[in-house]
């Protein structure tokens, strides 16, 4: 049995591992092939059908591990992490039932052959990483994620709130309870097109350029550079704040963030991702609402 746990945390480790390293050098990417393939093949080699259930128990514990060193090392946060283990659990279930499904009336084999027979799958989820990264290579969706807010405010006021804030603090989102990247200020240096805006983040930065203002009515800006800890799979291209006068003397402002993402299947990522990047957006309002109320009383 201690063979059996042993052998079956090397070779789950030398699998993720070895899948990260591949994703870190760009040299596979953020699809099927790590998400699903790697571990519905692992959980097809250590099926209990395999060598009993411990080897299972081995593969749980190296994910649990794995996962820790992502976080320990920054390489990735835990809302990213969370937001895959369905996946990769559910990819290594189905694998395990594969396992059970073909192999119910053969006999066992033993822990000796377990290497062995982790040979090929391996070698399969090369092919299938590299040939998947050549496939895609030049799909990058681009998606828009867009929030409204009606303020008892006029578009100037509301403009001018916005634009450069110093420090922001409101009450924190379920995913920034976690690490989602809070948003500590943003600093306009010019405002006029060309003219520069960074906002700082618990996790980094991102460095706008105006490419269109009109104050109190549009401020667009191109992304130019980010740094956010742990998340290459994400791009982002724009940021604008809409300001529209409603009824006498009111703003609906409209935030739309424009990204792009590599990550797949899109079906799973994408309403995810759409989250976290909401969260971001209330939290931004909700210190917009704050520091209204403190400057005009109402």
């Amino acid at each position: 049995m201690k063979k059996e746990f042993a052998l079956s945390i090397i070779i789950s480790l030398t699998f993720l591992s070895l899948g990260f390293l591949l994703l870190h050098y760009e040299l596979i990417g953020y699809g099927l092939s790590f998400f699903v393939f790697l571990p519905f093949i692992l959980g097809y080699i250590l099926g209990k059908s395999t060598i009993k259930k411990i080897s299972l128990v081995g593969l749980i514990f190296s994910l649990v591990l794995f996962f820790i060193l992502l976080l320990a090392g920054g390489l990735e946060g835990m809302v990213c992490i969370l937001m895959a283990l369905p996946l990769v659990i559910g990819a290594i279930a189905l694998g395990a039932l594969a396992k059970y499904l073909l192999n119910r009336n053969q006999k066992k084999s033993n822990s000796d052959q377990l290497i062995k027979n982790s040979i090929l799958p391996l070698f399969l989820f090369l092919g299938f990483g590299f040939l998947e990264k050549e496939l895609t290579k030049n799909d990058k969706e681009i998606i828009s994620v867009k929030t409204e807010i009606t303020l008892p405010y006029s578009t100037v006021e509301v403009y001018d709130a916005i634009k450069s804030v110093d420090t922001l603090i409101a009450q924190k989102t379920f995913l920034m309870k976690l690490d989602l990247p809070i948003p500590n200020k943003c600093i306009l240096e010019k405002e006029e097109v060309g003219g520069l805006r960074t906002c700082y983040f618990s996790g980094g930065t991102i460095t706008e350029r105006i490419t269109e203002l009109e104050k109190g009515k549009v401020l667009r800006m191109d992304v130019i550079d980010y740094k956010l800890t742990g998340r290459k799979w994400l791009g982002f291209k724009e940021a604008i704040y809409y300001f529209n006068k409603v009824g006498k003397d009111s703003c609906k402002l409209t935030r739309v963030t424009t990204y792009t993402s590599v990550l797949t299947p899109r079906f799973y990522w994408q309403p995810l991702e759409k989250i976290g990047i909401s969260q971001e957006h209330d939290y931004v309002f909700d210190n917009l609402k704050n520091d209204l109320r403190k400057k005009y009383g109402r």
